[in-house]
């Protein structure tokens, strides 16, 4: 809860500790992305929390909430505090890969493994007329909540709508706004100054991973999955887990 009685919640699988955290992308839903990787025998038998961030999924969507990435890693530090969590192991896609970065940053003392699948690193350029956070920040957000958001269901397509529509829209829209911006450091450069073990899995067919030479020699293992696309674990279930796992301990 935070300080204005705002709730995250999330769906718990039982298990041993320490546990294991996995966070959803902008206009996404954590159980849904991720019940069948946190299920998985490769995975299996650690505590399991499929956190939905504020404003998404089952998640409380306050419209007085800013939504920055520092408040939404705010916002779940003090879930995973409720729920008696440290030393977590992070598992976090796209915009929930942002915010883990900065949440490991942030409260290092809750963070003990980071695994990124295809997160936001840099700031983004606007992009009028696309999908995803870069055409959905090209909107004001008067516009938006005013009907914008349907040319952003039109053009997203009826599976991503599908979680899209659970999240409120000006959570949605200042949640991306505030990711194409990016954070101060940037998030590339909180995650190659971070302690903790972490590992970067992208789809092999985007090519080379902007960056990917300072990010090992910082230590960040990176992975190319092949035959996925940006939602990896929805496209490739099986190397996803087998990747996720060789990230993670026992």
């Amino acid at each position: 809860m935070t300080a204005a009685g705002d709730r995250v919640r999330w769906v718990e699988l039982p298990g041993r500790d320490p546990a294991r955290v996995y966070v959803h992308g902008l206009g996404a839903t954590s159980p849904a992305y991720f019940a069948a990787t946190a299920a998985h025998p490769l995975l299996a038998g650690r505590r399991s929390l499929l956190v939905d961030l504020l404003g998404h999924g089952h998640s409380d969507r306050p419209t007085s909430f800013a939504y920055t990435l520092e408040d939404h890693a705010d916002a779940l530090a003090e879930a995973l505090r409720a729920a008696d969590v440290t030393g977590a192991e992070l598992v976090a896609h796209s915009m929930g890969g942002s915010v883990a970065v900065v949440l490991a940053a942030r409260h290092p003392g809750l963070v003990s493994r980071l695994v990124l699948v295809d997160a936001n690193l840099d700031p983004l350029p606007l992009a009028p007329g696309t999908a995803g956070s870069s055409g959905i920040a090209a909107y004001a957000e008067e516009e938006f909540v005013a009907g914008g958001w349907r040319e952003v269901r039109d053009r997203v397509g009826p599976h991503w709508w599908s979680t899209m529509r659970l999240a409120g829209l000006e959570a949605l829209h200042r949640s991306a706004t505030h990711l194409v911006r990016g954070t101060t450091p940037t998030m590339r450069e909180l995650l190659l100054g971070l302690p903790v073990p972490r590992t970067y899995l992208f789809p092999e067919a985007d090519g080379p991973l902007t960056g990917a030479r300072e990010l090992t020699a910082a230590g960040v293992r990176v992975v190319a999955v092949p035959d996925c696309g940006h939602n990896i674990m929805l496209d490739a279930p099986e190397a996803f887990a087998r990747a996720v796992a060789e990230a993670l301990p026992g």
